[in-house]
């Protein structure tokens, strides 16, 4: 993949700022995410930096830069294809600006709940996922949880899809998700994660839809009227390194990384079972109005998604249906 405007521009930041110390360890990786450091993914980075450096006996130092602060999912995958940092994990659906087949992950309702998400993803389908990684000049790792979408609105109540007609909502940059909310009436509309809480503070739009960890970490609470528990897509980072850098260790020490990842990513499930019931308390004690929908509700906003789903799987590499299919 070319080198992008943008990674260049993250390559000279990096040069004249954020890696000019010397560091004692032998090896130093660079993680860079777009996440606030109070959310969970962000958590389970901190994890990875301090079972890796423990086990590694301090060969292995992990700086971790947080709240896009080298550059949003996109321009972060890119900067780990050039290697200008080593590691990072955007949603899922960035990918599919590669290949489509990304895409199905992210897809409404693609998944019955967490568990069945997390059992894809942990099976042949999700490995599947990682090894295509690898023609796009990557290595993928595994998967930590970005979490399971809701909606939050200043326009009031959201209990069918319709009422989501002529609502302004912000999305992530992902064609699928666009063209659902399309199909709910609703003008999706794409823009930076960090552009959120002002954009919503200024009315720019009227709604947003993140996970519940993003909705308190970031705020989001506070510019908002009421929150619709949709459930509507589970939502997954996808762990990327940098070939050469991961290919530079030894197998010995790609083992460690990879037994550092899993035990962060056992950690963020510890943290998101221990955090969501809190979070939804939390944002209802903001004076936000929460919503829980009747599975009859659900059903309505999971019916009128159906063609988006029929339209990406159609597209999809068969083998890779047939593992979903499978799990």
């Amino acid at each position: 993949m070319k080198l992008g405007v943008v990674a260049l521009a993250l390559s000279a930041a990096l040069s004249f700022g954020i890696v000019s110390a010397a560091h004692a360890a032998d090896i130093t990786i660079k993680v860079g995410h777009g996440a606030a450091e109070g959310y969970h993914m962000h958590k389970a980075w901190l994890k990875f930096k301090e079972e890796i450096e423990k086990n590694s006996g301090n060969r292995f130092e992990v700086e971790i830069y947080p709240n896009g602060q080298v550059g949003g999912d996109r321009e972060l995958t890119e900067a780990v294809q050039a290697g200008i940092v080593d590691m990072t994990c955007p949603v899922i659906e960035v990918m599919d600006g590669w290949d489509k087949n990304f895409s199905i992950p992210g897809l409404p309702f693609i998944f019955k709940d967490r568990a069945d998400a997390l059992k894809a993803l942990n099976g042949k389908f999700g490995q599947m996922l990682l090894d295509r990684a690898g023609q796009y000049g990557l290595v993928g790792l595994g998967y930590m949880e970005n979490g399971i979408r809701q909606i939050t609105s200043n326009k009031c109540p959201i209990v069918k899809p319709s009422d989501l007609d002529g609502v302004k909502l912000r999305t992530m940059q992902v064609q699928a998700h666009m063209e659902a909310f399309q199909l709910m009436g609703a003008n999706p509309t794409p823009m930076s994660f960090n552009e959120v809480y002002s954009a919503l503070q200024q009315g720019v739009v009227d709604a947003e839809e993140n996970p519940l960890g993003h909705i308190t970490s970031s705020k989001f609470y506070e510019v908002q009227k009421c929150m619709t528990l949709t459930s509507h897509v589970y939502s997954t980072h996808i762990v990327l390194a940098n070939p050469d850098f991961y290919n530079s260790l030894s197998d010995a020490d790609k083992d460690l990384v990879k037994q550092s990842l899993a035990t962060a990513i056992d950690y963020q499930q510890q943290v998101i079972a221990n955090e969501e019931e809190q979070q939804i308390k939390d944002i209802e004690a903001a004076g936000v109005t929460v919503t829980r929908l009747t599975p009859e509700q659900r059903n309505e906003f999971e019916k009128v998604t159906a063609p988006i789903r029929e339209k990406y799987l159609s597209e999809a590499d068969p083998e890779i249906i047939k593992a979903l299919n499978e799990r």
